[in-house]
């Protein structure tokens, strides 16, 4: 089954820009970023900026917008049964290089998860103007690390 990506959550003052690899089924039902209730995303962000715990999706884009942070995938569109990264096949990657160009202010791409990292390196070359961070993925197919792990690693965005 063919599935595509939704379009970036940036601004004028995004800095940070978070690359996952593709939406699962579960968000593309919801049209909403990270929609599976076990996907730790929005647990980590909201620990990280001190959010309010039970956040409607527009509050949660807010309090990433509001702190500089945008979202996206690495893949526009791909073939994929199911939700597992591992499955992704006969992708198409997004216009990453034209987001880049239109928003200057990005200097820092985080991926969430390795498959987000590999399909970027496939597609797309490093800029030096760009730092790169590849972070344990937040989906609930991460079993290895636990919700405090998950903190730890991704307090980085917060840290520079």
């Amino acid at each position: 089954m063919r599935k595509k990506s939704f379009l970036p959550l940036v601004n004028s003052t995004t800095e940070i820009l978070i690359l996952g690899s593709l939406p699962g089924d579960k968000s593309l039902a919801e049209n909403k970023y990270y929609a599976h209730p076990q996907n730790r995303f929005w647990k980590v962000i909201t620990h990280l900026f001190n959010g309010p715990e039970q956040t409607n999706y527009t509050e949660k884009i807010d309090l990433l917008l509001k702190n500089n942070i945008g979202l996206w995938d690495v893949c526009a569109e791909a073939s994929r049964p199911g939700s597992m990264d591992l499955a992704i096949q006969n992708e198409r990657p997004n216009q990453i290089v034209e987001l880049l160009e239109t928003h200057p202010t990005i200097t820092q791409i985080i991926f969430n998860g390795q498959k987000a990292y590999s399909l970027y390196l496939k597609h797309f070359n490093k800029r030096e103007d760009i730092m790169y961070r590849c972070l344990p993925s937040t989906s609930p197919a991460n079993a290895k690390s636990n919700l405090e792990n998950l903190i730890q690693h991704w307090r980085i965005i917060i840290s520079d």
